[in-house]
């Protein structure tokens, strides 16, 4: 089984985003069995709440579940639990790094590394724009997925 961790600030805006889109590109391509997905935050602030009603609304305007989305903080046992852990921005990775005491560990990586944009998600928390942050989130998970595919070999 190959686990798979997203990782924001808050997590109720761009992780619980990305957990549900990189979810259902998991299932249509028959790869349920094979990977499990979570989210979680560096902070504290929004554990046990569900996610943004502007991530609800993008999500269910794309026709991607939120079910079972809910805020919970990263712990240091993350790091042993999940072969992925992937950060939003440089400020999450700086964060994942002190929080999982690993720092520059392979396994944890910013999204649009995968991308040729190669910068941070923004926060549509303080941007508003949900659909930039879906639009990348989207490209990003896509290439994670084909990542994940060749370095394993399914």
């Amino acid at each position: 089984m190959i686990n798979v961790l997203f990782v924001c600030l808050g997590n109720i805006c761009r992780s619980p985003m990305a957990e549900a889109l990189f979810r259902h590109l998991v299932q249509a391509e028959s790869l349920s069995g094979q990977m499990t997905v979570d989210s979680a935050a560096t902070s504290s602030w929004h554990i046990g709440a569900p996610p943004h009603k502007g991530t609800l609304a993008i999500l269910k305007e794309n026709g991607i579940s939120a079910d079972s989305l809910k805020g919970r903080q990263l712990q240091k046992e993350d790091f042993e639990a999940f072969d992925y852990i992937v950060g939003m921005d440089e400020s999450n990775i700086s964060n994942i790094y002190q929080i999982l005491g690993q720092p520059e560990h392979p396994k944890i990586l910013r999204l649009l590394d995968l991308t040729d944009n190669q910068k941070d998600v923004p926060d549509p928390y303080y941007t508003g724009d949900f659909q930039e942050t879906y639009d990348l989130l989207t490209e990003g998970c896509k290439l994670l997925l084909k990542k994940i595919r060749e370095e394993n070999g399914i």
